[in-house]
């Protein structure tokens, strides 16, 4: 799950009635450029511009983060570095629920209840599932589902529980995660009908606006490609993180253009990035520039200071909560807390919706 504010996919309310948005993180890995631009930015912008009726519920997905890493130490570290990410950018605490999956037990039950409705076929069909063992097909004498845990298998039934539990009317997703919202959808529906009508069915929302930033290398920026920009240095406190930013972008790999000749914008990682951060009249002098023949050496440094100016702000908070985990936890207890507002009534109902309840009031 990742950005808000956009096309929706699906519409299951009226446009002017009160929002419920969940944006999920799954803790594997350290923040970059992209997952800023991408996810961050955007979702904390729609939480702040939103209607004051409106609630959003942000989480550290750490349950789903155990299907791919098996690394505790990556996973605690992550946990720590992307929460800390957030609140340094903005996110405001006391006007969302900002929790920590793990912190709420009520979602596991539900994804177990969830499970005992929700047909083994629609899991077939999911799209990570499919992927692995079209993996495993190509190669000789392998069973189709080497390798492949209840838990990737199983993962839409968790995100539906993390979905429906808070009943969130909008989740910003990529368009690879559409899926798992239609399969929310689905099973939310399966289990209103068999059972009681308690879940609201959620409506995946897209923007089209996001940029989804090209790496180092020209592949899509991603951690598992090496290619990324930190936004806060790879956490080795002996190095400027700043420095680090910056020898980043000088590695962005350009063409072999002399600085006389006139450059394509359109063709440049350079260029493609900088448009994420610049204001249209910027990004019009810079598109002169090119086309006047800037070295890329120049344009390197243009891209890292529009960066920079609007990371630098963000650092001290970052590192001040680094260096702090006991108030990053004292945060995410007091947002488990609300969460748990909600998610003790809605697993309450849903228990005895299906015949789990006292079978008498004692006095």
């Amino acid at each position: 799950m990742s950005h808000t504010n956009a096309n929706q996919t699906q519409t299951t309310s009226i446009d002017n009635q009160p929002k419920r948005i969940l944006t999920g993180v799954t803790t594997t890995g350290i923040p970059h450029l992209g997952n800023y631009v991408g996810a961050i930015r955007p979702a904390i912008q729609s939480a702040q511009n939103g209607n004051d009726d409106d609630q959003s519920f942000f989480f550290l997905a750490d349950y789903h983060s155990i299907i791919k890493c098996s690394d505790p130490k990556q996973i605690h570290e992550s946990t720590k570095a992307i929460a800390a990410t957030w609140l340094a950018c903005g996110l405001d605490p006391e006007k969302v629920v900002f929790y920590r999956q793990s912190d709420v037990p009520e979602i596991p039950e539900l994804a177990w209840i969830l499970n005992c409705s929700c047909s083994k076929g629609l899991m077939n069909r999911a799209h990570a599932y499919k992927a692995a063992v079209d993996a495993n097909n190509e190669k000789a004498d392998v069973d189709p589902d080497h390798g492949i845990t209840m838990g990737l298998f199983g993962y839409p039934v968790l995100m539906a529980a993390d979905i429906l539990m808070f009943n969130a009317t909008h989740v910003p997703v990529g368009r690879d995660q559409i899926q798992h919202v239609e399969m929310a959808r689905d099973i939310a529906g399966t289990f209103n009908h068999k059972y009681k009508s308690l879940f609201t069915l959620p409506s995946a929302v897209v923007d089209d606006n996001v940029a989804l930033l090209t790496g180092l290398d020209g592949r899509k920026m991603s951690k598992s490609y090496g290619n990324t920009i930190p936004l806060f240095g790879d956490g080795n406190p002996q190095v400027d993180p700043e420095k680090q930013m910056r020898k980043a972008i000088m590695q962005i790999v350009t063409n072999s253009q002399a600085p006389e000749e006139p450059k394509d914008p359109d063709d440049s990682v350079i260029f493609e990035i900088y448009q994420a951060f610049a204001t249209p009249a910027e990004i019009a002098d810079l598109r002169s520039q090119y086309e006047s023949g800037i070295a890329w050496g120049d344009a390197k440094q243009i891209l890292f200071e529009k960066i920079n100016g609007e990371i630098a702000p963000f650092r001290e908070r970052y590192f001040e909560l680094m260096a702090n985990p006991k108030e990053l936890e004292e945060i995410l207890l007091m947002g488990a807390e609300k969460a748990r507002r909600h998610s003790r009534k809605q697993l309450d109902k849903t228990r005895r919706a299906i015949g789990i309840k006292p079978l008498a009031k004692l006095k």
